[in-house]
């Protein structure tokens, strides 16, 4: 055996090693931002999930008030994003204007930054706007063109994500 021969392969092991590793932190890396997007849009599928409960809510309530919902009890056109939540929350007056209260608290409670509004009732129909704060990568947030796709302006002048339901009472 040449001695020679021997030396110079010390440490070539070693360096297979340290590259193995580096190959596989990088990997690794991947996966834990592949989480934590994953992460970021189930919580927003869990938030549209909530909008959408909301929606059906306050159409409930207005279909078994159906009278009080025609004459425009129920309408608030204007998108309040100060209501915060309050978990004591009594309200008072007439049955509308309680259901309205309700409502609204539970939309600040579910929805980050929540806000509603519901429009005159046009033929029976009514049109139910919800407003919320999703969490959006940064990369995501430059894109206003793709995102505004079928946001509510009312949302998008307010900068939250949303959507409308609109139903027959």
């Amino acid at each position: 055996m040449n001695p020679h021969r021997i030396s110079s392969q010390q440490g070539v092991t070693l360096i297979e090693v340290l590259i193995a590793l580096l190959v596989l932190s990088i990997g690794l890396l991947g996966l834990a931002g592949l989480q934590a997007v994953s992460l970021q849009h189930n919580h927003n599928a869990h938030l549209r999930s909530q909008a959408t409960n909301l929606s059906y809510d306050i159409l409930d309530r207005m279909r078994a008030n159906r009278t009080n919902a025609l004459q425009g009890a129920y309408t608030s056109a204007a998108l309040d994003t100060t209501i915060s939540c309050n978990p004591t929350l009594a309200p008072t007056g007439n049955l509308a204007a309680r259901d309205l209260a309700q409502w609204r608290n539970q939309v600040a409670c579910q929805l980050a930054e929540g806000a509603g509004a519901i429009s005159a009732i046009n033929n029976g129909t009514v049109t139910i706007t919800l407003c919320w704060r999703e969490r959006v990568p940064e990369a995501a947030e430059d894109d206003d063109e793709d995102s505004a796709n079928g946001i509510p302006d009312l949302c998008l002048d307010a900068g939250l994500m949303g959507f409308s339901y609109t139903a027959r009472l």
